[in-house]
């Protein structure tokens, strides 16, 4: 283990957690309060959840001397993003009893639920475990989420990639059993009963850890923003392995010089034979190198710049007992989702649904939970969630198909997907303002109507049809992956926002920021120049963001 200096409340909160137990249940039963103990705010995000309020009403529940509104946020665990139509129904009827309504995709494959009050928790993840789903490290100093390619039609070997987000994502869960314990009146397990856990310890990591697996040429994970990124190769209708990238990550701090996005170094290639080993192998050494004393520098992309590629590399081969051998071709040219009807090699059917910023919910005549709720009914098609926060109706016999698009066709989902622009279809955002506690500024709540004025400016300049991929987030943080989009925009206060351009289409490329601190207008305006000469001035089938690159007005 490093040496480290000095023990943050973090670490000492989870040190001291008892297998992430902390007080939790008897912050639980306090009914004088919506809130829970403060360091039970911290355990409570390795269950699955965070503690939140409502910031819209602060003030007017300041000036009457009243508690802020608290409610929590769950997160499922769904390697891969896949659940049946069961799960889809359980779901959605968890979501009209105890939360906003809302059905939440968010940009790491899963969903998540906003708005339940403290008392609902118990009763909203039994209601999850009865149809054997779980938050369990859906947050915290964990293993997430792990994301792979969405689409079976994007490869005849998916279902054998996609089962190994599964695999890694039970080799790398905590092992304590405090989750069943508090949630769901599971017996008290004594001390010395307490299963070990060789990876996690009483410390875990000292950050999030991501992990995605790409299928090429499709890169809809954005695979290089994550710690560890998965590059399946596939060679004469086989998989050969995976070339594995190390040390991605968005988030920065403003005004921090130190903190930084970075796209994963590529270390080499590994059998597939070995890969669940080497997975574990990188995920220890963070463990144990990784930067405990500054949450801010803490991510494995700022371990692999402090110590060095190569050794980090080595030190990965050390503990598996393997070398990375020399990465293969592959090429992604690919990150968007493709919308609509598609067909695998089974003759499955499979339809993307676009769903803006990932809501799900019935609201200006648009009833697509309501549409979403009669086709699981059917129990003919799963549900498939994407990393750009869309939906795809999946895995559809032939036979089926006429059924499923009646049904999208009478909700309108289907001419909605079909007639919404191209940056509105490569738009992402993230929750941000009214409940993220770290939000300066607006994102999913403002930038549908962005996107509404800069849709004109578009057309103006013949750009209707291009592309270009916008993404927002409500502080520096990154969860919509801005620093990687084409028009990248990160709030800086309330109406203002960094202007970050450049990025290329396929993911391999950050952008770089452009203008601080623009309004609306300022950004408008901006966009407006630019398209213009980007139509003039482009290569032959050049991308906005390729273009940008090349004209060299970044800094």
């Amino acid at each position: 283990m490093a040496e480290q200096k000095k023990e943050t409340l973090a670490e000492k909160v989870k040190r001291l957690s008892r297998g992430l137990r902390g007080s939790l249940a008897l912050s639980l039963k306090d009914e004088h309060t919506g809130s829970l103990r403060s360091d039970d705010q911290l355990l409570l995000k390795f269950h699955g959840m965070y503690q939140q309020d409502d910031r819209d009403r602060r003030e007017e529940r300041a000036a009457k001397k009243l508690e802020r509104l608290y409610s929590f946020m769950i997160r499922l665990r769904i390697p891969g993003g896949m659940i049946g139509p069961v799960h889809w129904e359980a779901l959605h009827n968890v979501a009209g009893e105890n939360s906003t309504g809302t059905i939440k995709i968010t940009t790491r494959q899963t969903v998540q639920l906003h708005g339940i009050l403290k008392s609902k928790i118990k009763p909203t993840i039994k209601a999850f475990d009865s149809v054997f789903l779980d938050s369990i490290a859906a947050c915290g100093d964990v293993n997430r989420n792990v994301t792979c390619t969405s689409n079976p039609a994007t490869s005849p070997l998916h279902k054998e990639v996609f089962g190994y987000a599964g695999e890694i994502s039970r080799s790398l869960l905590p092992k304590t059993r405090a989750y069943y314990e508090i949630w769901l009146d599971e017996n008290l397990l004594a001390e010395k009963e307490e299963p070990e856990d060789p990876l996690y310890k009483d410390v875990y990591l000292p950050r999030k850890f991501k992990i995605a697996i790409a299928i090429p040429p499709y890169n809809d994970v954005d695979l290089f923003t994550n710690d560890i990124g998965l590059i399946a190769i596939i060679e004469n209708g086989q998989l050969l392995g995976f070339n594995v990238a190390v040390g991605g990550g968005l988030g920065t701090t403003h005004g921090n010089p130190d903190t930084y996005p970075r796209v994963g170094t590529v270390f080499g290639f590994i059998p597939k034979k070995d890969i669940l080993k080497v997975v574990y192998e990188i995920v220890t050494v963070q463990r144990d190198f990784g930067n405990r004393e500054d949450r801010k520098l803490s991510r494995l992309k700022y371990t692999l710049d402090r110590l060095g590629v190569e050794f980090y590399k080595r030190e990965v081969e050390k503990r598996v007992g393997i070398s990375f051998e020399p990465a293969k071709d592959y090429q992604f040219t690919q990150r968007s989702d493709d919308f609509g009807w598609k067909q695998d090699v089974a003759g499955n059917w499979h339809y993307t649904v676009f769903v803006e910023n990932g809501r799900v919910c019935d609201e200006h005549g648009y009833n697509l939970k309501t549409a979403l709720l009669e086709v699981s009914k059917t129990r003919r098609a799963t549900f498939r969630f994407t990393c750009n926060q869309n939906l795809i109706l999946s895995d559809i016999f032939p036979k089926d198909k006429d059924l499923i698009e009646s049904i999208l066709v009478k909700f309108g989902v289907h001419r909605k997907t079909n007639e919404v622009s191209q940056i509105r279809k490569n738009s992402i955002a993230c929750v941000a303002l009214n409940t993220c506690s770290l939000a300066l500024a607006e994102a999913q709540r403002y930038l549908p109507s962005l996107i509404d004025k800069i849709e004109p400016i578009l057309g103006k300049h013949g750009l209707s049809d291009e592309p270009v991929s916008i993404r927002m987030t409500g502080c520096p943080n990154g969860c919509a992956r801005p620093y990687i989009s084409e028009i990248g925009l990160v709030g800086t206060s309330y109406g203002k926002y960094n202007l970050h351009l450049g990025a290329d289409a396929e993911g391999y490329r950050l952008n770089r920021k452009y203008k601080e601190d623009l309004d609306e207008s300022a950004i408008l305006q901006e966009l407006d120049g630019l398209f213009g000469r980007f139509s003039k001035e482009r290569n032959t089938k050049e991308s906005f963001g390729d273009y940008i690159n090349r004209i060299g007005i970044l800094n």
